[in-house]
């Protein structure tokens, strides 16, 4: 089976005053579909820099993103973020507060008929067990509440891909360990394919099929391999 996403040694960094501040070099890793994949590393070790250019929010300066087959990002190639069908979901919800959950959901479906989008939410709230918290507002949510809303507003729109950047930091512990487990389950419900970053180690391999451990900008292994 060929990976859904593929990364190929990829060169990642900014602009200065010297030049080219290198943050991530010579990284490569493939995952294949419906598989969950985690960075994991401590905080400046450029596992949120690489999340960012699967998005788009980061040019590649050597290598290569391929997502499906399609190249995303290389230095001649940059979809735009919007092109690219990768869903984001941050440590901070962002949810809308104005909105009730049922509309939060459907933010990103806005072209579809109101038939398909009003079927989609009920189907992604059903997904991550909150079916009857449409009218409720994020208020009115538990942190893991909201976190779960967040997750179907992310699912929503069928992304090929789902990158969640360290997306239980602002829980509790018994909250995140109960969360690390449900989400996956969704996840895995969904067949969606997903990278995680997180510099937490237990909650890497509790949600993961496979882990890379990232220092200093490289990527030291990607193994542990689960299935189920």
């Amino acid at each position: 089976m060929s990976a859904a996403l593929s990364l190929e040694a990829l060169r990642l960094g900014y602009e200065g005053p010297g030049g080219l501040h290198t943050v991530v070099e010579d990284f490569s890793l493939a995952l294949d579909a419906g598989d969950i994949g985690c960075l994991l590393g401590p905080s400046g070790c450029g596992k949120s820099t690489v999340l960012r250019a699967i998005a788009g929010f980061e040019p590649v300066r050597a290598g290569r993103i391929r997502l499906g087959g399609v190249t995303l990002s290389s230095p001649e190639v940059h979809l735009p973020p919007e092109r690219r069908r990768v869903g984001m979901m941050f440590q901070e919800y962002a949810l809308f507060p104005h909105l009730d959950a049922a509309r939060n959901v459907a933010f990103g479906l806005r072209r579809l008929p109101h038939a398909e989008q009003h079927r989609r939410v009920a189907k992604m709230l059903a997904l991550v067990g909150l079916p009857d918290a449409g009218e409720r507002h994020p208020h009115q949510l538990s942190g893991g509440q909201q976190q779960r809303i967040a997750l179907a507003r992310a699912l929503a729109p069928e992304p090929a891909l789902l990158l969640l950047d360290e997306p239980f930091s602002n829980l509790d512990g018994a909250t995140r360990e109960r969360l690390t487990t449900e989400v996956r389950e969704i996840l895995k419900a969904a067949g969606q394919t997903a990278v995680l970053v997180t510099h937490n180690e237990a909650e890497a391999r509790a949600m993961a099929d496979r882990v890379g451990v990232m220092h200093e900008g490289r990527l030291t292994d990607w193994g542990g391999s689960r299935r189920g």
